[in-house]
């Protein structure tokens, strides 16, 4: 036996899609200003800003093609429909960090020895435009970083942006007062420093999700005694909690109750007050609960926490 709210499968990245539609565009538009600047300044640091916020459009891009598919209705194939697409979307973007990382880490230790030229005014210029766009990125991210996993995602990558930007404003200052042009490649460095813990960060939470941890902030054993502190109920067991994608927490348990409870017919009664009690201290609208009588857990082939 099963009972659950009904759950709008309206996901946590859907809810703020112009958000990121509005971050595509100015990304975009700023990358365009950021490699023809880095190209004729000869700055690393602004190439590499520029492939940083590149690799943001394209999460972007890809969380916004994911949130259309996660909204798509279920099916019996997929009786989640392609919510799990955001999570995918999130991996990819990670994924995609961490490699521009690396590869700018490895390109500014080769320019050390022998650093190039670089036109520090046009440089500081174009970082500048840069910096400003990434703040009202992040003021319009901001509100919804907490929600999803796609949208924290994006918004990490303008924050390293932001970062990266000041760090390029910062080398341009100091090249063009003090003409040392390997705060070019100290500027890189400090980029891909930056970027690779918030990489990190952000695939190790997109794991979680993929193999189904509990979510964070909620405490399996709180919810265990709120679930035996509902009348009728003895006991609960095969208590499990996971996530579907951002915004999509799901629960399910079996309810041991009393034999007065099957034989006055309250069944029905203990599951409205499970789901009422879940969905109001829990935020955890989607469950499922099969109740079971006294005893009955000795015909189960093994049981979980």
């Amino acid at each position: 036996m099963g009972a659950g709210h009904e759950h709008a499968h309206g996901t946590a990245t859907g809810r703020h899609r112009r958000r990121l539609v509005l971050v595509l565009a100015m990304t975009l538009s700023v990358v365009g200003v950021q490699v023809v600047g880095g190209l004729v300044s000869g700055s690393l640091a602004l190439l590499a800003d520029a492939g940083h916020m590149l690799t943001d459009a394209t999460g972007v891009a890809i969380a916004l093609i994911a949130s259309v598919l996660a909204a798509r209705p279920a099916t019996s194939a997929r009786t989640f429909g392609l919510q799990r697409a955001e999570v995918l979307a999130a991996l990819a973007n990670a994924v995609l960090l961490a490699a521009l990382a690396v590869w700018v880490i490895v390109e500014a230790i080769g320019r050390w020895n022998d650093p190039p030229e670089v036109g520090s005014g046009l440089m500081l210029l174009v970082a500048l435009v840069g910096a400003g766009a990434n703040v009202v990125s992040l003021l319009a991210l901001r509100g919804a970083r907490d929600e999803s996993l796609n949208v924290r995602g994006a918004y990490l990558e303008v924050l390293g942006d932001l970062v990266g930007s000041i760090a390029v404003i910062i080398a341009a200052v100091i090249i063009a007062t003090t003409g040392y042009a390997r705060a070019d490649v100290i500027a890189s460095v400090g980029i891909g420093l930056f970027i690779l813990p918030r990489a990190w960060g952000l695939l190790r939470d997109v794991l979680d999700v993929l193999l189904e941890a509990t979510p964070k902030g909620l405490d399996l054993d709180v919810v265990r005694e709120h679930i035996r502190q509902t009348p009728g109920v003895v006991d609960v067991h095969d208590l499990h909690a996971w996530t579907i994608t951002s915004g999509v927490p799901v629960l399910s348990a079996h309810v041991v109750v009393d034999q007065d409870c099957i034989d006055g017919g309250r069944t029905g009664l203990v599951l409205d007050q499970l789901g009422a009690c879940l969905g109001e201290h829990f935020e955890t609208e989607h469950c499922t609960f099969q109740v079971e009588p006294v005893g009955h857990g000795g015909h189960e082939l093994r049981q979980h926490a």
